[in-house]
């Protein structure tokens, strides 16, 4: 069940994520879960390095690293896709 929640959470936090960036991000859903997948899990270890991950109530601040976790991953995995895909933008 475990790998249910995961992915759950990967979607909300990949969606939130791609809300708070600017711009359209031209990644697939499946890949967007990817990334927040990745991002939670960075958020998690950093919320462990600073002692913040288990706490009594809700962990708002291990949440926080999670979205901001989601965040740099998605919009460097944008990046990363579009250069592959080879549709780099233009400024």
């Amino acid at each position: 069940m475990g790998w249910l929640w995961a992915i759950i959470v990967g979607l909300v936090l990949g969606l939130i994520a791609k809300a708070i960036l600017p711009g359209k991000q031209n990644i697939p859903l499946w890949l967007t879960t990817v990334f927040g997948i990745i991002g939670s899990v960075l958020g998690n270890t950093v919320a462990t390095w600073i002692g913040v991950n288990d706490t009594k109530g809700i962990d708002w601040t291990r949440h926080l690293f999670q979205v901001i976790g989601a965040v740099v991953i998605v919009a460097v995995g944008d990046v990363a896709w579009a250069s592959l895909r080879g549709n780099r933008r233009r400024t």
